[in-house]
């Protein structure tokens, strides 16, 4: 049921508002007199209490004006319509009151015929607005309801480079995500979407999906962060915020301590320069699926390091007792594997993090070096030049580095 518009008569002569009342037929029109003020005063408060939706204006009120009232009014309700009553030796000033949305002007005395005709003519428009804001409305609520499918959508374009950098800054702030581009970029990969044998069907297949979806947004709820299903079942994590070093390590704990079912997870920096969100993309994917080729012993080791990285006896005998493996044939499987030695991987391992704790907190140098597992300042500083080319401090004050 369309709603009846509210009239405020707003003129200093009792006759004319009178005569405007017994004028025109409002039910008609759908319209009723919400009531009338002899001064511009008068009427503001009325409009704006009883929130009015059209106003015949007298230009020559006392206390405040037509033209002041119009201004007034349409700040506060930028919707309200205003038909303007004037004589002939006002006209010219009223001319200013176009810029303020003036349906039309009615010289006085007013002629019925014609003050019918505009408002039918202002009903029709706010008839029209009522519509538009109606489907508006519906709109919103659409997008509203929609907006998590469109933020997978839109990461979805983004990694594969079909959105640029300058309509992905309006995008990210239209989707309520994060300002800025990511600082990472994940991806989990679970070896049973690939797999053309399975005897999962796929209801089962897209519950399990959804799972692993929701234990790594749990592990990240304290990381601003979106989740994703890429088009080959890949899920994809952007996060604005670099995650803990152990986090990849983690998510394939949780997801074989909770739904029994093995995952890959890769974690990478994102670049800087344009297309970065795809090339960090291609370099996720490529080492995820290359992670799935590991050897359940390297793994191991590699998740041991990242959970003990911290403890500074950790050495390759120890560790290699703590696997019930010969130093000598864990220090070959991790060359051959990872490409690095025990040393050095565990060295990587310690810089990453010592990199996190330089960027995010106010941590001294010492205390850096003992959380990363150094007993020495001294020792962890000469690591951290040898990988990155920098000293802890100039790293800290911005000099140039290389990547880990």
């Amino acid at each position: 049921m369309k709603k009846r518009y509210q009239v405020l008569i707003a003129d200093d002569e009792p006759i004319i508002r009178e005569g405007i009342m017994d004028s025109v037929d409002w039910e008609t029109l759908g319209m009723e007199v919400a009531g009338e003020a002899e001064d511009g005063e008068q009427a503001l408060e009325f409009a704006l209490r009883e929130a009015v939706d059209i106003v015949l204006v007298d230009m020559n009120m006392p206390i405040m004006d037509g033209l002041t009232l119009m201004k007034r009014l349409k700040a506060e309700r930028p919707a309200c319509r205003f038909v303007i009553i004037t004589g002939h030796d006002e006209f010219a000033y009223a001319q200013e009151a176009i810029r303020l949305g003036v349906k039309d002007y009615i010289l006085k005395p007013v002629n019925s015929g014609h003050l019918q005709e505009v408002l039918q003519s202002v009903k029709q428009e706010l008839d029209e607005q009522q519509v538009q804001s109606h489907y508006l409305k519906q709109a919103s609520e659409q997008i509203e309801r929609n907006i998590p499918l469109l933020r997978q959508r839109f990461c979805q374009e983004w990694i594969q480079g079909l959105v640029d950098d300058g309509n992905a800054l309006e995008q990210l702030e239209f989707l309520g995500l994060p300002a800025g581009f990511p600082v990472e970029l994940g991806i989990v990969r679970w070896p049973e979407t690939a797999s053309n044998q399975t005897l999962m069907k796929e209801s089962e297949r897209q519950l399990y999906l959804f799972a692993i979806e929701n234990i790594v947004s749990e592990l990240l709820q304290h990381t601003p962060h979106q989740v994703f299903r890429e088009h080959t079942e890949l899920i994809g994590i952007c996060l604005w915020n670099n995650a803990p070093l152990e986090m990849a390590a983690n998510i394939e704990s949780a997801v074989q301590k909770y739904l029994k079912i093995t995952v890959h997870c890769q974690i990478e920096a994102v670049p800087e320069g344009l297309g970065a969100m795809a090339a960090a993309y291609d370099a996720c994917r490529e080492a995820v699926f290359r992670d799935a080729q590991l050897s359940p012993l390297v793994r191991r080791a590699r998740q041991l390091i990242h959970d003990n990285y911290d403890r500074p006896e950790l050495t390759l005998e120890s560790f290699a007792e703590s696997l019930q493996v010969s130093p000598v044939y864990l220090s070959r499987m991790l060359k051959k594997e990872l490409g690095t030695s025990f040393v050095g991987f565990l060295t990587q391992t310690r810089i990453r993090k010592a990199i996190q704790l330089l960027n995010a907190t106010n941590l001294t140098i010492y205390e850096i070096a003992e959380q990363v597992g150094y007993d020495s300042q001294h020792y962890f500083s000469t690591a951290f030049k040898k990988v990155m080319g920098v000293s802890p401090n100039r790293y800290r004050r911005g000099d140039a580095y290389q990547e880990v």
